[in-house]
């Protein structure tokens, strides 16, 4: 008997390969196993998952750091916290289409108010929706420069701060994931009045992980994060006007869209 993970040879009455650690599965796959598989590979104590998102609260600089400088077993890898995280983020998007979406007061969300009231702002709301996977994406190389230029210490490259990008970020989106679950069921109006908040904080965080990961001391703290939150601001805008623009000429939303009601 071979191993189908690494075409070892294996005797047959081992459980698991000696080479890989691949286990030896013996009995069909049915509903129970896929079950079973999936709760042991996500949420058993001792896998890298969990252990992936707690230490990136307790110790981001372990499992980045670990990360660029090879460790590959012992942490997701940031490919697959990126898949995990737009895997959740989809799932939000389809409770707030077809679930929360006719509960929203758009009139109310104040922070997104076009000239033209509610009806605009629901337009240009449901318009990047579609789209909100294709901007988290954008946001990497954003923050990714930022900690680049203000959190370098180690002299990390920017591949690397790449890395800890995806990290910081996918980390924030799988947690607050639960949070929008709930409250997209309990109370959509007041999740899209906070999103501004969670927004805050998720930058928050990344500073945090940016800062962890470089070693800078703690009174250089008091410049670099109000430029590191600049430079993300600037960021920010810019990745929003090339959206708007590119509803516009997409024909998604129009100008008039942004005229104020007579």
């Amino acid at each position: 008997m071979n191993c189908k993970n690494c075409n070892s040879t294996l005797r047959t009455d081992y459980s698991y390969c000696p080479d890989c650690g691949g286990k030896v599965v013996r009995q069909r796959i049915t509903n129970k196993s896929l079950v079973y598989d999936f709760l042991e590979r996500y949420f058993n104590l001792d896998n890298t998952f969990l252990k992936t998102i707690s230490h990136m609260i307790t110790k981001p600089e372990e499992v980045c750091g670990g990360y660029i400088s090879g460790l590959r077993k012992k942490y997701l890898n940031p490919v697959s916290m990126l898949a995990i995280s737009l895997t959740s983020s989809g799932f939000i998007l389809f409770l707030m289409k077809k679930i929360a979406w006719e509960n929203i007061d758009f009139s109310k969300v104040s922070y997104a108010q076009t000239s033209s009231g509610g009806a605009g702002t629901e337009k240009i709301m449901a318009s990047t929706m579609e789209y909100s996977s294709l901007l988290f994406l954008f946001y990497i190389p954003v923050l990714a420069f930022a900690s680049y230029v203000f959190f370098n210490k180690k002299n990390y490259n920017l591949a690397e701060h790449i890395v800890t990008a995806i990290y910081a970020l996918t980390t924030f989106s799988i947690i607050s994931s639960i949070y929008a679950i709930i409250m997209l069921l309990a109370n959509p109006q007041f999740y899209i009045d906070t999103a501004l908040i969670y927004s805050v904080v998720m930058v928050l965080f990344c500073v945090y992980v940016a800062y962890k990961n470089s070693q800078d001391k703690k009174t250089s703290l008091f410049w670099r994060v109000p430029l590191f939150l600049l430079f993300f601001l600037v960021g920010y805008f810019g990745i929003s006007i090339l959206t708007i623009g590119g509803l516009l000429l997409t024909g998604e939303i129009s100008f008039q869209d942004f005229i104020p009601k007579t």
